[in-house]
C-alpha cells in the first residue's frame, strides 16, 4: 500500500522531495494521507476489546468532507478485506461509508465502491437494506436549498450534468448487490415504496424517480407487477386530484391572461419582429405546459409511461408479442385492482388503450375482460356498470377497432341485455330502479353511446344490409320495456340516440322521452345565491372512461388512434330531423309533437359527456359532441 511505502521510505530517510522535483513538491497541495492506529484489521479488532479511540479518529477521517479520491480508494481497499469484521454491531461505522460521496468522485473510486458493496451484501446481509436504502435515494437529483423569506425551500438540482450518469452507476450498484443476493427485490421494493416522492415535488424529482424505477423493471422482472402497480397508483392519484373540469378552467384562465399580456404588449411596443421574436420564445418553452400544476407531472409522467410501454413491446422497432403479451397481462392486473374501482378518472386509464393499439388482439382480449366483468352476477353492481362504461366508450373512440368487432361486441351485449329483460320485464322488479338493474342500463348506455359514434360505419357501404343488421338488434323492445332505460341513461346519449334511431326508422323514442320528462322531478339544491334547480342528473353515476385526453405532451401518443367527435352541422341537424323515408309513423297524440319545447332543451342536446353537462363550459366538449340541441320532430 502507498501508506505503507511511504512510511518506509521515511524509514529509510527518503522524503517526498526526493521523489518529486523542488518546484513540483512546492506547488503540489499537502496530501491528507496521515492515518493512526494501525492497520483497519488491527482498529477493528482493539475496538472489539474496547479501545475505542483510534475507531473514533477512523469515523472522524471517513466523515472528513475534504476527503480525497486516494484516501477513499485506501480506506475501501482495506474494508474489502475486512468486511468479515463489519458486523452488526459496527452499523454505525458502516452507516457512515454508505454516506461517502462516492458517486461524484472519479471512476476509480466508483468501481473500488461498487466492489465493496459487493463484498458487503455478501459477507455480511445484515446491511443489506441500508445498502438498498443509499442507493434508491439516488434515483432522484440531489437536493439544494433555496432561502426565501428566511424560509429553507428545498428542491431538485435540476443542474447537474452527471445526472445521467450518476443513475446508470446507481443501476449497477443495485445489479451488483442483486448478483451477490438473490433475495434483493423482497428487500427492495418496501424501499422503493417508502421513497417514493410526494406528489407536490417538483416535476423532474418524479420523473426522475419514475423513469429509474422503470428501468428497474429490465433487470429485475420479478418486480415489474409491483412497480407497476406503484406507479399507476401515484398516477392515479394525480389524475383524480386534477378532474377535467378543473384542467379546462386552469387552461382558459391561462389562455385569457396570456391574451391580456399579448394585448398590452402590442399595444405598448409596435415592433412587429421584436413581438414576433418574443411571441416565439413564449410558445417553444410553454405551449406544451399545463396551467394545472398537478396535470403538469401527470403529463410528464403519462408520457414516460406511454414510452416505456413501447419499448418494452417493441424490439428493433418490430412488435414483439410475447413480451407484449407479458406486459399486457400485468397491465390488466393492474387495471382491474386500481383503475376499474376507481370512479371518474380521466387520463391514467390510457394505459390500457395504448396498448391495446398495438394489435387488434389485444383490443379483443381487452373487451372480452370487461364483457366478463360485466356478465359476472358475483361482481359487485359498480364494477359491472363500470365495466359497461369501458366497453361503451371502448367501442366508441378507439380507432383501431374495425366495425366488424364492433358489430360482434354489440351482438354479446344486446343478446344480454334480451335475455336480462326475458327474465325481469314481467316479475316482481319490472320497473325503473338503478339500485336493481345498474349494471342493465349501463349496458343500454354502452350500446347507445356506441351507436352514436358508430353508425355511420355501421351502414358504410351497404345501406340496406347496415339497416337490417341494425334492426336485428330490436331497440324498439329494449326501448319500450318496463324498466325503461331512457329515463336513466344521460340525457345527452338519449337524445342524440333518438335522432339517429328515429332517422333510420329503428325506433321512435319521443314519446318515452317526453313521459320521462314529466315525471321527473328536479333535484333542488340550496347554494348561496339561492335554491338552485339541478334539472340535469346522472341517476347511474356513469362516465365516459375514455373521454377527450387532455394533457397536451402525451396526447400526442394517443391521438393518432382516437377517435374525435365529428361536429354536426347545421345539415347534420337538419338530416337528423328527417326520417330517411317517408310515411314514418309519429304519434299524433303527443302534445310536444305540437311545437312543444321540452323542459330540458338546455341539456338534452348537449352530447355525451359524463356529468352535468348543463354546468361545464363549451371548452368541455372539445373532442366530445359539441354542445348542440337536436330538436325533436315538428
Amino acid at each position: 500500500m502507498w501508506r505503507c511505502g511511504q512510511t518506509a521510505r521515511e524509514e529509510r530517510g527518503e522524503g517526498s522531495a526526493t521523489m518529486l522535483g523542488g518546484d513540483e513538491f512546492i506547488s503540489s497541495p499537502p496530501r491528507k494521507t496521515v492515518r493512526f492506529g494501525g492497520t483497519l484489521t488491527d482498529i477493528l479488532l482493539k475496538y472489539e476489546k474496547g479501545e475505542t479511540t483510534d475507531f473514533e479518529l477512523l469515523k472522524h477521517q471517513l466523515s472528513d468532507p475534504d476527503i480525497k479520491d486516494a484516501q477513499i480508494i485506501n480506506w475501501l481497499h482495506e474494508f474489502r478485506a475486512s468486511v468479515v469484521y463489519l458486523t452488526k454491531e459496527l452499523d454505525q461505522l458502516v452507516s457512515i461509508l454508505l454516506r461517502l460521496p462516492w458517486l461524484k468522485r472519479s471512476r476509480e473510486v466508483v468501481e473500488e465502491y461498487l466492489g465493496f458493496l459487493g463484498n458487503l451484501v455478501s459477507a455480511q446481509t445484515v446491511h443489506l437494506r441500508p445498502c438498498l436504502r443509499m442507493i434508491v435515494s439516488q434515483f432522484v437529483p440531489p437536493r439544494i436549498t433555496i432561502r426565501e423569506d428566511d424560509v429553507d425551500i428545498s428542491d431538485s438540482d435540476d443542474d447537474d450534468e452527471n445526472l445521467s450518469e450518476n443513475f446508470n452507476t446507481c443501476h449497477r450498484a443495485l445489479q451488483t448487490v442483486a448478483r451477490y443476493v438473490p433475495s434483493t427485490p423482497q428487500f427492495l421494493m418496501p424501499i422503493l415504496v417508502e421513497n417514493f416522492p410526494f406528489i407536490n415535488k417538483s416535476e423532474r424529482t418524479l420523473e426522475c424517480y419514475v423513469h429509474n424505477l422503470l428501468r428497474v423493471t429490465v433487470y429485475l422482472p420479478t418486480l415489474r407487477l409491483q412497480i407497476l402497480e406503484l406507479i399507476i397508483e401515484k398516477l392515479l392519484k394525480l389524475d383524480v386530484s386534477a378532474p377535467q373540469q378543473d384542467i379546462e378552467d386552469a387552461e382558459e384562465a391561462a389562455n385569457n391572461s396570456d391574451s391580456e399580456e399579448k394585448s398590452t404588449e402590442e399595444g405598448l411596443f409596435d415592433m412587429e419582429e421584436d413581438e414576433e421574436r418574443k411571441g416565439n420564445k413564449v410558445v417553444s418553452s410553454s405551449s406544451e405546459r399545463m396551467a394545472h400544476p398537478l396535470a403538469e407531472r401527470l403529463d410528464i409522467l403519462m408520457t414516460i409511461l406511454f414510452s416505456y410501454i413501447k419499448d418494452v413491446c417493441h424490439v428493433d422497432g418490430k412488435l414483439d408479442i410475447n413480451r407484449t403479451k407479458d406486459l399486457y397481462r400485468d397491465l390488466v392486473s393492474v387495471f382491474d385492482k386500481l383503475i376499474l374501482p376507481t370512479h371518474a378518472s380521466c387520463h391514467i386509464q390510457y394505459f390500457m388503450f395504448y396498448i391495446c393499439s398495438f394489435k387488434l388482439g389485444l383490443a379483443e382480449a381487452f373487451l372480452d375482460h370487461l364483457w366478463k366483468k360485466l356478465q359476472d352476477p358475483n361482481n359487485p353492481s359498480v364494477i359491472r356498470q363500470t365495466a359497461g362504461s369501458y366497453i361503451g366508450s371502448f367501442l366508441a373512440r378507439a380507432k383501431f377497432i374495425p366495425v366488424v368487432t364492433v358489430k360482434a361486441c354489440l351482438d354479446l351485449l344486446v343478446n344480454w341485455m334480451h335475455k336480462y329483460i326475458d327474465n325481469q320485464d314481467t316479475g316482481a322488479n319490472a320497473y325503473c330502479d338503478v339500485a336493481l338493474h345498474g349494471p342493465f342500463y349501463s349496458t343500454c348506455q354502452a350500446v347507445f353511446y356506441t351507436l352514436i359514434f358508430r353508425h355511420k360505419q355501421l351502414l358504410d357501404g351497404n345501406l340496406r344490409k347496415g339497416l337490417s343488421y341494425l334492426q336485428s338488434l330490436n331497440f324498439e323492445r329494449i326501448v319500450m320495456c318496463q324498466l325503461n332505460p331512457l329515463k336513466i341513461c344521460i340525457p345527452s346519449v338519449v337524445n342524440l340516440f333518438a335522432a339517429i334511431t328515429r332517422k333510420y326508422q329503428l325506433v321512435f323514442c319521443y314519446t318515452i322521452i317526453e313521459r320521462n320528462n314529466r315525471q321527473f322531478i328536479p333535484v333542488v339544491r340550496s347554494g348561496t345565491g339561492g335554491d338552485l334547480v339541478q334539472t340535469c342528473t346522472n341517476p347511474l353515476d356513469s362516465f365516459f372512461p375514455f373521454d377527450p385526453y387532455l394533457l397536451k405532451r402525451s396526447k400526442k401518443t394517443i391521438d393518432p388512434f382516437y377517435q374525435f367527435w365529428e361536429e354536426l352541422s347545421a345539415e347534420d341537424l337538419e338530416n337528423l330531423k328527417k326520417p330517411i323515408k317517408k310515411g314514418a309513423s309519429e304519434d299524433e297524440d303527443d302534445d310536444f309533437l305540437k311545437g312543444e319545447t321540452p323542459q330540458n332543451d338546455g341539456v338534452v342536446g348537449i352530447a355525451p359527456n359524463s356529468y352535468e353537462s348543463n354546468t361545464r363550459s363549451p371548452v368541455s366538449s372539445i373532442g366530445s359532441p359539441a354542445d348542440c340541441y337536436v330538436p325533436y320532430p315538428q
